[in-house]
Order: structure tokens, then C-alpha cells, then sequence
């Protein structure tokens, strides 16, 4: 991920914010990049945990965080304490892994017994995909959004909940979002859903924020 531009590491991603619970006094960013989304949940009596890969931005968050583990999920994982945290956030962090099912399955050890899994995931049936694949036949690879060449996974939204079944936890929401504002993608996610009876309403959010609980 070192060919990415510095600035995708500071995302402040405000509007995942609404998905932690108010509640909630240890939490984990896995791909916490430069630290700047757990910042905003940082206040008396809450510990905030990072894991990054990039080292210079792990630094950045450290500044900022209470903990952070320099490497990738699979080099910290051992070193993560099981049982203690109420909140594991992973924002557009599912899609450059591997094998996330056994990601996601190894984190269950980490959440405490009522914690929640909090992601956000692109979603490849956003408007501007479908447009590109039906008109354009295409499907090319860019440096950041859905199509990410770093991205090795895509998911719908049907696919995100059956990964989240199968991988033994119980969503307790999912919600589309970053609704497309283009000129060109909007009219044409309305009218596929005007021609389809609202049945293709989620190619309108560029991702899906979901919260989930492990099953006991």
C-alpha cells in the first residue's frame, strides 16, 4: 500500500462516527492510518487502539491515539488482548485483505462479549461501476475509490451480509453511504430504479457502513 498518495492515510471519516456507540471505552482502528478518525472519538476514560501497516503513518497516530501497532492485521494480531474491546472499526479496510472471512472470524476473540464490528465497505455496485460495465464495457482498475487496484475483494451488499453469517455474527445494521452526487450517475441510478421499481436502490451509496455483533 506505499505507492498510495499520503492523503489517503488521513481520511477523518466524520460520518462513520454515528456507528460507534456513545457507550463505548476501548476501541480498535485496524487501518488506522494517520489516526485521524479515532482522534475524534479520544475523551476522558476511552482508550483508542490503532493498527497500521504504513510505519510513518502509525507514528502520526500515535501522537494521537493511546496504542498503536505498526503492521498488518495478521503481524499484530497475536498482541492484541482478547476480551477487551467494545469496538473493532474497520473503515474501507475488508477490500485490500486477502482472506477477511478468517480476518473477521480471528477479531471475535478480540470484541468483548457484547462488542460490535463496525466497517465500512465499498460497494461494487455503485452507479458509476454500473454505468461503466453496461455502456462501457468496462471494468479499469484506478488509484483510489471502488475499483482501487489495491483492492483484492468486492462486495454487494448481499454479499456483506452473508459474509458476516458465515463468518458467525448477527448484523445489527447497514445502512448505504456517500450517496452519488453526480450529475451523470444520478439520473441514471434513478432511472434503473425507475425501469427495475426501486429494487436497485443501493447502486446509489459509494459504500455500506454496518455494524455487527458477534453471535454467542
Amino acid at each position: 500500500m506505499d505507492i498510495k498518495d499520503e492523503g489517503y492515510y488521513k481520511n477523518v471519516r466524520p460520518e462513520m462516527l454515528r456507528y460507534i456507540p456513545n457507550s463505548a471505552k476501548t476501541i480498535l482502528e485496524i487501518g488506522c492510518g494517520s489516526g485521524n478518525f479515532s482522534a475524534q472519538l479520544v475523551k476522558e476514560g476511552v482508550e483508542t487502539w490503532g493498527v497500521e501497516p504504513f510505519e510513518k503513518s502509525a507514528k502520526e497516530a500515535a501522537q494521537k491515539l493511546t496504542k498503536v501497532l505498526i503492521g498488518t492485521l495478521d503481524d499484530t494480531l497475536k498482541d492484541l488482548p482478547d476480551n477487551y474491546f467494545d469496538v473493532i472499526v474497520m473503515n474501507d479496510v475488508i477490500e485490500h485483505l486477502l482472506e477477511p472471512w478468517d480476518d473477521i472470524v480471528n477479531l471475535k476473540s478480540k470484541l468483548k462479549k457484547e462488542g460490535v464490528l463496525v466497517t465500512s465497505i465499498p460497494n461494487v455496485r455503485y452507479s458509476k461501476n454500473l454505468f461503466k460495465m453496461i455502456f462501457k464495457r468496462d471494468w479499469k482498475y484506478t488509484d483510489d475509490l471502488i475499483l482501487d487496484r489495491t483492492h483484492y475483494r468486492f462486495f454487494t451488499k448481499k454479499s456483506i451480509k452473508r459474509m458476516y453469517k458465515d463468518c458467525g455474527y448477527n448484523i445489527q445494521s447497514i445502512k448505504g453511504i456517500n450517496v452519488t452526487k453526480s450529475f451523470l450517475y444520478f439520473p441514471f441510478a434513478v432511472l434503473f430504479n425507475i425501469v427495475l421499481l426501486g429494487s436497485q436502490f443501493d447502486m446509489f451509496f459509494m459504500q455500506h457502513a454496518t455494524v455487527a455483533k458477534k453471535n454467542e
